[in-house]
């Protein structure tokens, strides 16, 4: 027989081709010279399976077809059927590819279908809805921190009424198919021959032997047409959108990415942040109409994806969105035209490449819950960055002085920074990143449930969860509504909960520390930069299959395009030098009874957060006097524009002339004789009310400045000296120092 092709149906489509040299007897299957492949071909001879000829459960073999939806919750709850169950948390609707359960068994949420009795008379029952050809079942066992069950074989049968069934046939046998030997580890069995009916059922055959009959599952299978249906487009779901919705791995991404900079090279420019620890670069793509250079006023914008290798969703639907703000862009779509000239966009779609890539060599269906979530050094990102919730609480409680206390920009521990410490390449690629770039806002994307969660992220105390707001908890909640709201899937107020927790009665969102405690990066960004920035959580499934990726694109793209526009929301401006025109960097920018600032970047720019409403905003910088005025925020999608102007201190314009060896001017020399005058004015009248009161007043270190005018007031706090010689800066001289009732003149 002559060489025919063989498609290798993974992730992707690769081709290549094998001699066939003799049919296999009992599987109606071609044997590929020279290997160990069992090949099923049509009559164009294209092969639709691929798998060892021995096991029939090779990783790559899978059909053509696309999961039902067990696992993604296409499939609804009263679609699934089965012979008995032990409980309501164990039902039927818990037979779900990579459900998880709650923490405690034996609660509503448990992790597995469970049948109540231990015969082979027991089934879990799928109804398609429609005439369909399954090609494929996968596997799990219970999901449990406490208990181990799982299938160890099983059957088939499949039926169009549920009242005659058919089983899958091994040529003249029952087929007996293999199943798990864990919990966790998904296991694909392809039946013999694809089987076309409405319903399907698995039958369990032996288990766990100190277990009982559990298991999770996803079937595999084609819709066929429906003759009746005169419409069918109309049943059609997707988008319209021209994108490349399928799974890339790291030369896809890269590619993609290099093809996306090709159609828009005068708003793209594709950059790295650093390297994974194998060595795949973190590759970043910025969209702005000036592209590598921070413009004044413009507001930095990111959105991370891939921290958790497996769940790549979050990946595929940034290399969609750059795709399509290239395309709109290029037709005129004024929406994205406006987000491309006022906002720089910063996308990094794999922030876990080594991660990604061990879960996608297995596959979307076959990667289970975890493999790929970490770093390839084992390392969990999400918890890798440094806890200064704890070092902002601890100072808290430690300090008297409340007005010393910090509330932003937060240092990073020594311990953290040293090469000893267990820190991911990626994760101080990010943080090096986040310090480069005045970042105002983000969203970082995972996957495995429905839910967008904004900080605190960490508890106090480190309870298990608890309610533990940012003094922005008001703007938060509306950041994290804006893309719950829009999303489709979120909104929907009939659908199920994905796994253990029924976020909807939330509204989709909810404090991060309320779900669990983790110091992760929202929390990181908020207290050491000025980055607001929350966690969105996309879907049930961590990995869809390619299938559904045009659909979830349409579920997340008006979310992932409103998110971006509320950058826009609040104040902005530039802190300016009054007399130089020059921007003030590091200026601190304080909003009343919010207690957190931000600071301006490095020319001066600074850009707030805030719901709408009126606010007094004051801005201090080192070295020059303090400036307040009121601001008040429009319920309009554009800032507004607060710009101030700062005034230099004396003392810091006397700095500033003495180190140039410049000559005091005259404003400065009155302005220092007024300084001089209220500071003696102000002492009399604290001396007059000491000598009211008959208290003793002692000195203490003094504040002194050197000038040309002659002497000089100090003001001193009090200390037992009285007779002091102090040092000027740089004279070398001594100056005599006489006291009367605490004022030392010079």
């Amino acid at each position: 027989m002559s060489d025919i092709l063989v498609v290798i149906l993974n992730s992707q489509l690769q081709r290549t081709s094998f001699p066939v040299v003799q049919p296999l007897p009992n599987w109606g299957l071609w044997l590929c010279e020279g290997t160990t492949i069992g090949c099923y071909a049509d009559e164009k001879l294209i092969i639709k399976f691929l798998f060892p000829s021995s096991t029939l459960n090779h990783p790559f073999a899978f059909s053509e077809c696309p999961p039902l939806g067990l696992e993604s919750l296409k499939v609804k709850d009263s679609q699934i059927q089965a012979s008995s169950y032990k409980r309501m948390g164990l039902g039927p609707h818990r037979g779900r590819l990579n459900i998880q359960s709650g923490v405690e068994d034996g609660d509503i949420y448990d992790g597995a279908w469970c049948a109540e009795y231990k015969d082979q008379n027991q089934w879990l029952q799928i109804d398609a809805k429609k005439l369909t050809r399954f090609t494929a079942v996968i596997l799990q066992g219970r999901g449990s921190i406490w208990s181990l069950d799982y299938v160890e074989t099983f059957k088939v049968q499949v039926s169009n009424d549920t009242i005659k069934w058919k089983p899958c046939m091994n040529a003249t046998e029952e087929a007996v198919f293999e199943g798990n030997k864990d919990s966790e580890t998904p296991v694909l069995a392809i039946l013999p021959e694809p089987a076309v009916a409405q319903y399907i059922r698995i039958n369990p055959q032996t288990w766990f032997k100190n277990g009982t009959i559990c298991l999770r599952a996803e079937i595999m299978g084609c819709e066929l047409p429906d003759p009746n249906n005169i419409y069918p487009w109309q049943a059609e779901e997707g988008t319209k959108d021209k994108l490349d919705f399928r799974h890339h791995n790291y030369k896809e991404m890269r590619k993609l990415m290099k093809s996306v900079n090709e159609m828009c090279p005068d708003i793209t420019r594709i950059y790295s942040i650093g390297k994974s620890y194998m060595g795949l670069k973190l590759y970043v793509m910025e969209i702005s109409d000036n592209p590598g250079k921070h413009e004044l006023g413009e507001p930095e914008f990111r959105y991370v994806a891939g921290m958790h290798g497996n769940e790549v969703l979050g990946r595929e639907l940034l290399l969609n969105l750059m795709e399509y703000i290239c395309q709109e862009y290029k037709r005129g779509n004024q929406r994205i035209v406006h987000l491309v000239e006022e906002t720089r966009i910063h996308l990094l779609p794999s922030m876990n490449p080594d991660g990604y890539e061990m879960a996608y060599k297995k596959g979307s269906e076959l990667a289970g819950w975890s493999l790929g979530r970490f770093s390839y050094e084992g390392i969990d990102m999400n918890h890798n960055f440094a806890d200064l919730n704890t070092i902002m609480w601890d100072a808290i409680e430690l300090e008297t002085d409340k007005s010393k206390l910090i509330n932003h920009y937060f240092p990073i521990p020594e311990h953290y920074t040293s090469e000893e410490a267990m820190v991911a390449s990626e994760t101080r690629a990010v943080i090096g990143w986040m310090q480069t770039i005045p970042f105002v806002l983000s969203a970082n994307l995972h996957g495995g449930e429905l839910v967008v969660t904004y900080p605190f992220d960490m508890t106090k105390d480190w309870a298990p969860k608890e309610h533990t707001p940012t003094p922005d908890e008001s703007f938060f909640r509306w950041l994290a509504t804006v893309y719950a709201s829009t999303n489709h899937v979120m909104s929907d107020p009939d659908r199920r909960p994905c796994h253990n927790e029924d976020f909807l009665r939330y509204n989709n969102i909810i404090n991060g520390a309320n779900w669990h405690t983790v110091p992760g990066m929202n929390d990181f960004s908020y207290l050491h930069t000025n980055c607001f920035e929350v966690t969105v959580e996309l879907s049930c499934d961590k990995f869809p299959h390619a299938s559904e990726l045009p659909i979830e694109w349409e579920s997340n793209k008006e979310s992932l395009l409103v998110y971006m526009e509320q950058v826009h929301r609040g104040i902005k401006g530039v802190v300016k030098d009054r007399d130089t025109e020059a921007g003030i960097a590091d200026a601190i920018i304080k909003v009343d009874d919010i207690d957190h600032h931000i600071r301006s970047a490095f020319d001066g720019d600074f850009w707030r957060l805030l719901n709408p409403g009126d606010y007094d905003v004051t801005v201090t910088a080192e070295g020059y006097f303090p400036a307040t005025q009121s601001c008040r925020v429009e319920y309009e999608h554009y800032p507004t524009i607060c710009d101030f102007h700062l005034t230099k201190t004396p003392k810091q314009r006397l700095r500033e002339i003495l180190a140039k060896g410049g000559k005091i001017p005259k404003d400065l020399q009155l302005r220092l004789r007024q300084l001089r005058i209220r500071k003696l004015r102000a002492s009399t009248k604290l001396i007059n009310r000491r000598r009211a009161s008959q208290q003793p007043l002692v000195l203490s270190k003094c504040e002194y400045m050197m000038n040309e005018l002659g002497p000089v007031l100090f003001l001193c706090t009090p200390l037992s000296l009285f007779d002091l010689r102090l040092s000027t800066d740089g004279a070398g001289e001594l100056w005599e120092t006489s006291t009367t009732n605490g004022i030392i003149f010079i």
